[in-house]
């Protein structure tokens, strides 16, 4: 039995991306498409997913639209505030989401790698993430850096919202050994490049991977989508998808 799927933010880079995989994977069918100003609720009634890549403002809507209808949610979108980050766990309670800021299995390999390299490597290695992506996306840094990021703190026991660096301009003095660069750039039609980098004195470590297709992020996604099946309610991601989590 094919898996429906409602596509939200269907008009994008990534619904378009999405419904595509979606017609060459027969285990699911697009059941319904969704963009800005289109109705909700009938879409919603005639699938058994949804698969976001809108906007972080419509997250909150969706996941408490998605709980009331009893269908499972999986959001790539990315951005969000606090608020709306606390919101949706809260709304998490009733409903199963996987919630992840990249779907890429490498990208998810990645982080894996990340941390690990970070164990290895030791506090005497510099930390920098730096990430490019196309001229047209809004948030910075995007949310795999972040979690990249994020991730590296969790390693070194930092805070990402007081040991991060977000670019560098003037006078800024020495490099803080406790300091994680985060560094954006944009341009072009860069799906996504996103670097790891572990810096000591004599020897430098890069981890890196590049995305050359928004295909791969599409066709995790709807994993993802697959995996939710039967799943109690939580949020989860894609290391919990793909086994990664240990």
């Amino acid at each position: 039995m094919s898996l429906n799927i409602l596509i939200t933010g269907s008009n994008g880079r990534m619904g378009q991306a999405v419904a595509a995989c979606c017609e060459a994977d027969p285990g699911v069918e697009v059941g319904a498409r969704v963009d800005v100003g289109d109705p909700l609720a009938g879409a919603l009634a005639d699938c058994d997913a949804v698969i976001d890549f809108s906007f972080h403002t419509f997250t909150v809507e969706l996941a408490e639209a998605c709980a009331e209808a009893g269908k499972r949610l999986v959001v790539g979108t990315t951005g969000h505030s606090e608020a709306e980050l606390a919101a949706i766990a809260e709304i998490a309670g009733r409903l199963p989401i996987v919630m992840a800021p990249n779907y890429s299995i490498g990208v998810n390999t990645l982080f894996w790698l990340t941390r690990k390299a970070a164990d290895i490597l030791g506090p005497t290695f510099d930390l920098e993430v730096v990430e490019m992506h196309h001229r047209m996306k809004e948030d910075a840094p995007s949310g795999t850096a972040k979690r990249l990021a994020e991730i590296l703190c969790e390693a070194r026991e930092l805070s990402y919202g007081e040991d991060t660096r977000h670019g560098r301009e003037g006078i800024v003095g020495r490099r803080g050994g406790d300091e994680i660069g985060v560094h954006s750039m944009r341009g072009g039609d860069v799906v996504g490049d996103h670097t790891v980098v572990y810096a000591n004195t004599g020897e430098r470590v890069e981890l890196t991977h590049k995305a050359s297709s928004r295909d791969t992020f599409a066709n995790g996604a709807i994993r993802a989508a697959k995996w939710l099946a039967d799943r109690p309610a939580g949020i989860y991601d894609m290391q919990d998808v793909l086994g990664l989590r240990a």
